[in-house]
């Protein structure tokens, strides 16, 4: 049976809808600030392969892990000892999870007695008891990151598994929280399961489950007509991790090879670091493979540039092939730990943009950010009770083919939101010194530049600890096509005790114990620039100067752009003879 366009296109927009709709529940339900307001979450239906049919608009990272999630599960729990009410809870990174506190919560669906597929979420849980609160940077094992949940039912068939639920809440710093994002979830899960059933009644299930088929298929073909335009060819490009949160100044490789054959490609780890004794080691099926199947979904299947419907489902999967040899960072042996994996694989992003750049040249940006500021706040409060806050930081985009990089955005495998400063000031012993746009460096010049980082500074009301799960305080975001590279990252932390200036440490540490008052201020990347930089429009480098993004001197020095001042005496304006001849001299001299 074939399911004709418009019907097919009806069904689709419906499952897409369903998946919205559980997302939407999961993060107006949830607690935390970090599934709250950060939308730190992923909901879509799955069928009984572990397809993907559908997916909410929210991280990237997590809808594309769910089936790897299901496939672990099945480990345990077997298509035949489903039974209808069942709520599974999964989070295992050595059977199929994107790393442990992204917990998953899965419910079967049933329609008319039949098991006909799952309804799915995961979130990210601000403390699963791991060695440090709410993050974990040095730890020798997968055991130390906390509770290890394989597949587990929280509900059997409907009735609720209490001694699981009690062992979950005694073992958490923030039960209070967890249990109730937790709750929201299987909220989101059970109106996954409705909507399915309710879609199923409408136009019956063979028409359902027809149409979802075709939508993979449409997708598959969709991604392979884009790949297919690309010249067979491998293509190559290598950066480096600052190193593994342990041994400093030891870098750790990463190597990308992206080999095209026809309408299939393949993703090649081959060369990057060995795994390393701390958890900056990245699941291979929970996270190396989403990674680089959001990579060519996001250069080849853009919602936003492509005029024809493409449906976000397992379809735009298909065509990729992921390598990483066992042992490797990308795809550590257990028991290696692997909670502190999001920097890596936003690398891996990154490195397939810049190696697929000569052949893409309209399609790709120059260096983005592609690292996570992930920091975790705690303490005790006097009753003895934890509190716990991790909030994501964010960074900016290299310049693209017709446009700047974005500003302060949460870019590529990302896709989170900021947390609200008067959230944390309402709910925890903190304060925000300081949020703007970074002032101490240049964005990278290009004819399009690259977008511009964000500095925080955050103050500690109350002695606590904190961990930091960062990178590229060393590797500078690239430029591409002329443009010249953008700026590193950095942390400094400032004693309240003590007069001297703030201190740079690491990108990653571990328990940092602050005494009230202490600051931690992060200092994001800025994105590197696309294209010549005396190619960029005059009137834009004024505007980039009149938002203190740049100086008078550099604009003169690497735009080849004069300024004047104007009338009030306060502000600049375009002396155009005197750039388009200091213009033609540089552009003399090069040429030379």
């Amino acid at each position: 049976m074939t399911i004709d366009p418009i019907t097919l296109q009806v069904i689709g927009g419906a499952l897409h809808a369903i998946a919205e709709q559980m997302g939407n529940v999961l993060y107006r339900m949830s607690y935390s600030s970090i599934i709250r307001e950060s939308q730190d979450l992923g909901a879509g239906l799955f069928d009984l392969d572990y397809n993907t049919l559908c997916e909410s608009d929210s991280t990237p990272m997590h809808i594309g892990s769910i089936p790897g999630y299901m496939r672990g599960i099945e480990k345990s729990i077997p298509l035949s000892d489903w039974r209808e009410g069942d709520v599974v809870i999964h989070n295992h990174p050595y059977y199929g999870a994107s790393h442990s506190p992204d917990i998953g919560i899965v419910m079967p669906i049933f329609y008319r007695g039949d098991l006909v597929g799952f309804s799915a979420n995961t979130a990210h849980h601000l403390d699963i008891g791991a060695a440090t609160p709410g993050l974990i940077i040095d730890v020798p094992d997968v055991f130390a990151e906390g509770m290890l949940l394989n597949g587990l039912k929280l509900v059997e068939a409907g009735k609720r598994n209490d001694t699981l639920w009690r062992y979950i809440s005694g073992n958490t710093r923030v039960p209070g929280l967890v249990m109730r994002d937790l709750e929201a979830q299987i909220a989101a899960a059970e109106l996954g399961v409705k909507r399915y059933c309710e879609l199923m009644d409408t136009y019956g299930r063979s028409t359902v489950e027809q149409a979802a088929k075709q939508l993979m298929d449409y997708s598959e073909a969709m991604l392979r007509r884009e790949i297919a335009k690309i010249p067979d060819g491998d293509y190559y490009a290598e950066g480096f991790m600052d190193d593994d949160g342990r041994t400093r100044g030891k870098h750790l490789p990463i190597c990308v090879t992206v080999r095209v054959r026809g309408d299939d490609v393949e993703v090649d780890l081959t060369g990057s670091s060995p795994q390393v004794p701390t958890a900056f080691n990245v699941p291979f099926e929970g996270s190396t493979k989403v990674a680089c199947y959001f990579a060519f979904r996001a250069l080849l299947l853009d919602t936003y540039t492509n005029s024809e419907y493409i449906p976000q489902n397992e379809g735009s999967f298909r065509p990729v092939k992921v390598t990483a040899p066992l042992g490797s960072i990308f795809n550590p042996i257990a028991p290696a730990a692997c909670e502190a994996r999001f920097n890596q694989i936003q690398r891996v992003v990154d490195l397939i943009i810049k190696a697929l750049a000569p052949v893409l040249p309209d399609k790709c940006t120059a260096g983005n950010a592609a690292c996570l500021s992930f920091a975790a706040y705690s303490g005790v409060k006097p009753s003895g009770d934890y509190w716990v806050l991790i909030e994501v930081n964010e960074a900016a985009m290299g310049g693209r083919p017709k446009s700047d990089g974005p500003d302060t955005i949460e870019e590529l495998m990302r896709n989170t939101r900021n947390n609200p400063l008067e959230d944390l000031g309402m709910q925890l012993p903190m304060i925000c010194d300081r949020y703007e746009i970074r002032d101490d460096v240049f964005p990278g010049a290009g004819e399009y530049r690259g977008g511009m980082g964000v500095v925080k500074s955050q103050r500690f009301l109350t002695p606590g600890y904190m961990t930091h799960e960062s990178d590229r305080n060393e590797d500078v975001p690239w430029g591409i096509f002329g443009g010249h590279e953008g700026a590193t990252a950095a942390v400094r932390i400032h004693n309240h005790k003590s007069d001297a200036p703030p201190r740079d440490v690491a990108a990653k540490f571990s328990g940092l114990q602050a005494e009230l008052g202490d600051v931690v201020t992060y200092l994001s990347p800025c994105g590197g620039g696309y294209g010549n930089p005396l190619n960029r429009d005059p009137a834009k480098v004024l505007d980039d100067l009149l938002d203190g993004y740049i100086t008078v001197e550099h604009a003169r020095e690497v735009y080849a752009v004069v300024f004047k001042p104007v009338s009030n005496g306060y502000d600049w304006g375009l002396d155009m003879p005197a750039t388009e001849a200091l213009r033609a001299k540089v552009r003399s001299g090069q040429h030379a």
